[in-house]
């Protein structure tokens, strides 16, 4: 049995375990970034926080309680006297208007706005992770392109000077590939720092340093398979264009939470007190309130409500449109780089027959150093044009499902436990005490 032969399997196949155990898909790197992106974090902590505002809302149909103690020293023609009160008092609102109806359903609306928001943000992240996975993708197969490059010139030169050597070559030869060399080193240099800048990126959104990363395939099963789908799906499901509509339902209610200004209100109050003689007094009335003038304040205050309804029914229009412009811009973007890889796969293929007939050619001596130098400069930039197409095409696709709003870890099937903004909601809109939030 050959043993030598026996280890070195056993070592190519470790090898390849470990390099699959540890690479790291493009779905991989979306769910890092969805559980652990910082930014992404503080976006579902601003929309707790705005869950409580309708927990403020409704304090304004709850009664409000509480204690007094008042002491009172007075001196008399030399005499001090001295009293001490206790007391408790409660009011409660009866009727102010309907403004606390509507100032909770304002509040609701705008938890639902900041729902839509957060899905917002979810996307910008994925996007982001998407181009950085990409991007460090495309570093790394630029950084190897340009390596192999640099092997094929260190070749050349020693070709070059073996042919000075014996007399069939030139000084001109052995400086031109001496020039493409040191460029050629200047752009594997160049190369290294892209990839060292855009892996810093991942880590930035991701939460890691990139590690066995694969060429990813396009989301087939998520993509709209025509721009009109692509339309249909955006116009309704974008979070942009939920999030303008739910905005305009909290300023309808505004408009109504201002109006009740000029509405009566109607309040009980109680009070139950005793001082240091044993004395306890018991009150309790009802209050109301019917505004008459207010200096103009309250008109201005609804005027200014209507015209914020106004503006905010504008920016849906203006939404709208983008969003149709960004998601045509999309579709267009994605079918054009399909179609340019095809064109840069035929690029690098007529590029390295060209190369190869000019090495064979100089052979012969009908083509010098520089001719070679050349085409393989024609093949270093194929090469390279072709891995970014390739990049590209995937970036596009995931741009579609961003511009149409499909680019959500739920809509992509991301492995992870969604985040459930709805727990948290149920959890506080009816809350009466406690100073601890859910996530304490």
């Amino acid at each position: 049995m050959n043993y030598r032969l026996f280890f070195i399997s056993v070592f190519c196949c470790f090898a390849v375990f470990s390099s699959s155990a540890s690479a790291e898909t493009l779905y991989g790197a979306m769910s890092k970034a969805y559980k652990d992106n910082p930014d992404l974090l503080a976006a579902r902590a601003e929309l707790r926080a705005t869950d409580e505002n309708v927990a403020i809302a409704r304090a304004g149909q709850r009664p409000t309680i509480a204690g007094e103690a008042s002491v009172t020293a007075k001196d008399t023609n030399g005499v001090d006297t001295s009293s001490a009160e206790i007391g408790l008092s409660i009011t409660q609102s009866i009727f102010d208007g309907f403004r606390t109806k509507n100032s909770i359903l304002a509040a609701q609306s705008r938890v639902l706005s900041g729902r839509q928001v957060l899905l917002s943000n979810e996307m910008d992240i994925l996007i982001s992770a998407v181009q950085a996975y990409l991007d460090v993708l495309l570093n790394q197969q630029i950084t190897s392109i340009r390596s192999q490059n640099l092997d094929f010139l260190r070749e050349q030169l020693k070709a070059a000077q073996i042919r000075l050597r014996v007399g069939e070559g030139t000084r001109t030869d052995v400086a031109q590939a001496e020039a493409s060399l040191a460029a050629a080193k200047a752009q594997l240099f160049a190369a290294e720092a892209a990839l060292k800048a855009s892996s810093a990126i991942y880590k930035q959104v991701v939460g890691v340093k990139p590690r066995g990363l694969r060429v990813p395939q396009i989301p087939k099963k998520v993509l709209p398979n025509s721009l009109n789908r692509a339309l249909g799906i955006g116009l309704q499901k974008h979070p942009v264009l939920l999030r303008a509509n739910l905005v305009i339902d909290a300023a309808e209610y505004d408009v109504k939470v201002q109006e009740s200004s000029v509405l009566p209100g109607v309040r009980i109050t109680g009070s139950l007190s005793q001082n240091d003689s044993d004395v306890t007094t018991a009150r309790i009335g009802a209050t109301l309130s019917i505004p008459i003038f207010t200096g103009g304040a309250n008109a201005a205050r609804i005027r200014q409500s209507k015209e914020t309804l106004g503006e905010q029914r504008i920016r849906l229009d203006s939404a709208r449109r983008q969003i149709e412009q960004i998601i045509i811009d999309a579709w267009v973007n994605f079918q054009s780089s399909k179609a340019s890889i095809t064109a840069n796969d035929a690029q690098v293929k007529a590029a390295r027959l060209a190369l190869s007939g000019v090495l064979e050619e100089r052979k012969v001596g009908q083509r010098t150093t520089l001719d070679v130098l050349n085409a393989q400069a024609g093949v270093l930039n194929a090469r390279e044009s072709l891995s970014r197409a390739r990049a590209n095409y995937v970036v596009a696709a995931y741009n579609v499902l961003y511009s149409t709003g499909l680019l959500t870890a739920g809509d992509l099937g991301l492995k992870v436990k969604l985040y459930a903004p709805e727990v948290h909601y149920e959890a506080v809109e009816d809350k009466w005490f406690g100073l601890r939030t859910v996530t304490e």
